[in-house]
């Protein structure tokens, strides 16, 4: 089991001698597999709650678990991936995404093993000997998530991983990210400003008040998919249902507007 959870967790920053509170009481379950994003407003500590689960950060009062064991640090159960790539630009797509299982001290036969099977999961044959200055964002991304995936983490920690692709790769990774979930499912912990992106890919969306950051509600939008298109289908438009989408990212849009204008739900 690779439950995460948030048990009134608060997180504070001193500054100038002075306390600013970031998260305040935040209570937050992740079941084994499932997908959930977080929204909200700048500020608001989504990233807060994703480095925390990493292991990055601590809270100030308050728990995070990770398959009921309280994190002390970064684990081989977490990956992350990042909005910036942060490859090394003088490694080949094959050397990228061989660092974490070297750094582990995984056999070399084992090693080509699970490379080929991470470059095979995330289409990138023929590009093993490439640089990440040869290749697109949306490439250059892929290789970022296969570094993930090739280390076999219970979880994976993404932080707007699609945040600087433009809108027509950002779909297609979109829909890349969900055939990845088909075939090797992971529990995840997903944050992005994209209110369609979290509808289209999560199983809940949890929605975060203004700073000092709070859960303001969790919503399931898995009515979002049509249920039995979701295991055969790519395109996103081909897997929507269009009503139950309007509905859930009108709604999570206006709940987001009363935050950013300073309104109490």
């Amino acid at each position: 089991m690779a439950a995460i959870s948030f048990d009134a967790v608060t997180k504070t920053f001193g500054r100038n001698g002075r306390e600013s509170v970031a998260l305040e009481r935040i209570d937050l379950v992740v079941a084994d597999r499932e997908f959930v994003a977080i929204v909200g407003p700048s500020g608001c500590g989504k990233t807060t709650c994703l480095r925390m689960v990493a292991g990055f950060e601590f809270p100030s009062a308050g728990w995070v678990t990770v398959d009921q064991r309280r994190v002390t640090g970064p684990g081989p159960d977490r990956a992350v991936v990042f909005q910036q790539f942060a490859l090394f630009p003088w490694k080949t797509v094959h050397d990228n995404i061989a660092l974490g299982l070297r750094n582990k001290g995984v056999p070399r036969d084992e090693r080509e093993r699970r490379i080929a099977e991470a470059i095979e999961l995330m289409s990138l044959q023929g590009y093993e000997t490439a640089f990440p200055h040869q290749l697109s964002g949306g490439m250059q991304q892929r290789v970022a998530i296969a570094r993930a995936y090739v280390l076999d983490p219970d979880v994976l920690l993404m932080d707007e991983p699609f945040g600087a692709l433009d809108a027509q790769t950002r779909i297609t990774m979109q829909e890349e990210l969900v055939r990845i979930a088909r075939r090797n499912p992971r529990t995840v912990l997903f944050v992005t400003h994209a209110v369609e992106e979290a509808v289209y890919l999560a199983d809940r969306v949890a929605v975060m008040t203004r700073r000092p950051g709070r859960i303001k509600e969790i919503i399931d939008v898995r009515a979002v998919r049509v249920a039995e298109k979701w295991d055969t289908h790519e395109r996103i438009e081909d897997v929507m249902d269009l009503e139950s989408f309007i509905h859930w990212r009108t709604h999570i849009w206006r709940s987001l507007r009363e935050e950013k204008i300073g309104r109490e739900p």
